[in-house]
């Protein structure tokens, strides 16, 4: 007997085999798999880490004196749909979210961002669900609508959708996809997301429809919020960040270019009076920067102000625009959409009766309490961290399927990709690559052949042990057999994990360590690999295996590092690094849309 949905949401709750994330999801697509007739379908959170995002420096020297954040800490999840096809689990769907919560500062509190959506054609059964979509189209829908309703469980009031397709001859998740799967253009790509939230909407998971330009670069109806970039909500790679930073870069270009003509009485851009008209109460220069950069920025998103969604879980106040996740509303029966919160009903109050709501009016409507219930004080996740170095970011992600020719572009190499994929995530202690011999050079295969249980890259076959052709110091053991690898439980995942911290502490320890006779029993060896790094010519470039060893342990640390005076060597070097790869593939995603714009209106000019 079918089980009807409520039912099987009901067991969320004391389902102990999934995490509740996953396990939300999970029973939804199974509810949809009974309905729809897709067979085989299984939702994975493959990694949730907690993340920051720091703020660009130029401009959080326009907000210095307001305590703007310097930074934004939020967790990130990757999330993957397969499906048993021909008896292979094939990975045809993932995201990647971010998710900043109760405890994170304003303007991201209680914000999610949905970064990264991807995709490959080969869902089954090819067919029409009976509202006219496609079947694939129907289940991935569901899977973000779950999704939304599980964050607004969690207390979380808005989601931020950017509706921009990948550039051509680029991936954003899965590795080289069909040749017969089209690029959807960005209109096309809007109308996918937009259908999705009226069915949301209709669900009543989502209470109201808009986009960033509306909402924060515009004043509409009695709306009273200060417009100013502070109020923008600040993701991790998201369009306006960088092309902020860009802006900010060509006003302190144009304000040195004044000060070299010797313009000192030049008219300025903004007079105080705009900038009162503007909100603005502080009448410096920063306050003059922040009114340019705003009207630069609205000036670049208006004409495709449409593909920045925000979705409103929760009521946004009409008057300050804070969505209000506690206290009460006051709703006006007479408007529509007409909300405000507590702190400006009591402003109200005070007002005079011609200057309350409805403004330019000689009426006066009175507002109704609505008690806001249902949404908790904080958003703690009860997931427990899940840690991988292959999922933890779609860069790395994208980098392992790339390096192993993990590719999509056909059914049978998805198998494969799906297969290695599932074995990495399951097996995160096994080798990302072919194991080579370090003695006679040859790969080995996964369960034949030694290694090294200090060193992680040396390895040996089984004919160069056998034939006793190993020098090495330390104790080698022999691979594990598939058998071994399967039994691989998660108190060994877990075991792992925390072997990892106590390496990456121990890489903190002793490059802050001045001890000559330290106590801490390794402390001495990874100083000896530090001296080694210095003074290596070959390095891991040429092929050392102590530098290859090294190096692996400092990526790994400069990815998990938060700490912005951190004493490890390269530590800030390598951030640098991984910030610049992703300010390049941030950059290539803007320089792309802005041409497209250009395509666009230049078309509009010729009609």
């Amino acid at each position: 007997m079918m089980e009807d949905k409520q039912s099987i949401l009901a067991r969320i709750a004391t389902s102990k085999k999934w995490n509740v994330g996953c396990a939300y999801l999970y029973h939804r697509v199974q509810f949809l798999g009974q309905v729809a007739g897709a067979e085989g379908l299984v939702v994975r959170v493959v990694s949730s880490v907690d993340k920051k995002v720091e703020v660009k420096p130029h401009f959080l020297e326009i907000f210095q004196e307001d305590n703007y954040p310097t930074e934004f800490p939020y967790k990130s999840k990757a999330v993957l749909l397969f499906q048993k096809i021909e008896g292979v689990e094939v990975c045809l769907f993932g995201m990647y979210v971010q998710e900043f919560g109760a405890e994170c500062a304003y303007p991201n509190q209680r914000r999610v961002y949905l970064s990264y959506l991807d995709s490959v054609k080969y869902f089954r059964p090819e067919i029409k669900a009976a509202s006219g979509e496609a079947l694939r189209t129907f289940v991935y829908h569901e899977i973000l609508i779950g999704y939304l309703e599980y964050c607004k469980q969690r207390g979380f009031t808005s989601c931020y959708i950017w509706a921009c397709p990948p550039l051509k001859g680029e991936d954003y998740i899965l590795y080289c996809h069909p040749e017969i799967q089209k690029t959807p253009k960005s209109e096309k790509l809007r109308e996918w997301f937009l259908a999705m939230l009226q069915k949301a909407t209709k669900e009543e998971i989502v209470v109201e429809l808009t986009n960033l330009y509306d909402h924060f670069f515009i004043t509409m109806g009695e709306c009273k919020a200060k417009v100013t970039t502070s109020r923008l909500p600040y993701f991790d790679g998201d369009y306006w960040r960088g092309a902020a930073e860009d802006m900010i870069n060509q006003i302190r270009q144009e304000e040195d270019d004044r000060k070299l003509q010797k313009k000192s009485k030049a008219k300025k851009i903004f007079t105080k009076k705009a900038l009162k008209a503007a909100g603005y109460t502080d009448l410096s220069s920063n306050a003059s920067k922040d009114a340019m950069l705003m009207q630069k920025l609205g000036e670049t998103i208006y004409p495709m102000k449409d593909d920045f969604i925000m979705v409103h879980l929760q009521y946004s106040c009409s008057h300050c625009c804070i969505l209000m996740p506690s206290g009460k509303r006051w709703a006006c029966h007479q408007c529509r959409c007409f909300y405000i919160c507590d702190k400006c009903y009591r402003t109200e109050q005070q007002l005079e009766e011609r200057e309350r709501h409805p403004s330019n009016s000689r009426d006066t409507h009175k507002l109704h309490p609505v008690d806001i219930v249902g949404v908790p004080n904080d958003t703690k996740d009860r997931d427990d961290i899940l840690e991988s170095e292959y999922f933890d970011d779609r860069q790395a992600f994208l980098g392992l399927c790339q390096r192993n020719h993990y590719q999509y572009d056909t059914l049978l190499r998805a198998k494969h990709s799906s297969m290695m994929v599932l074995y990495h995530l399951h097996n995160p202690s096994a080798p990302v690559f072919v194991t080579t011999c370090n003695v006679c050079a040859h790969g080995t295969e996964t369960d034949q052949g030694w290694r090294c249980e200090v060193c992680p890259d040396f390895d040996v076959c089984n004919g160069c042990y056998h034939k006793g052709a190993v020098n090495h110091p330390h104790k080698l053991t022999n691979h594990p057999s598939a058998a071994d690898r399967d039994a691989q439980n998660k108190e060994a995942r877990q075991m792992r994990v925390s072997q990892l911290r106590k390496m990456l502490n121990l890489l903190v320890h002793a490059s802050a360590c001045r001890s000559g006779s330290c106590q801490h029993p390794d402390c001495r060896k990874v100083k000896e690999l530090y001296r080694h790094g210095m003074q290596c010519k070959p390095r891991a470039s040429g092929g050392c295996v102590l530098c290859v060893k090294m190096w692996y342990m400092l990526h790994l640390h400069a990815r998990a590092c938060r700490d912005s005076r951190c004493s490890v060597p390269r530590c800030r070097d390598l951030k640098v690094h991984l910030r610049r790869l992703q300010q390049q593939s941030d950059s290539r995603r803007r320089a792309a849309v802005n041409e497209m714009m250009r395509q666009r209106a230049a078309g509009v000019a010729s009609t």
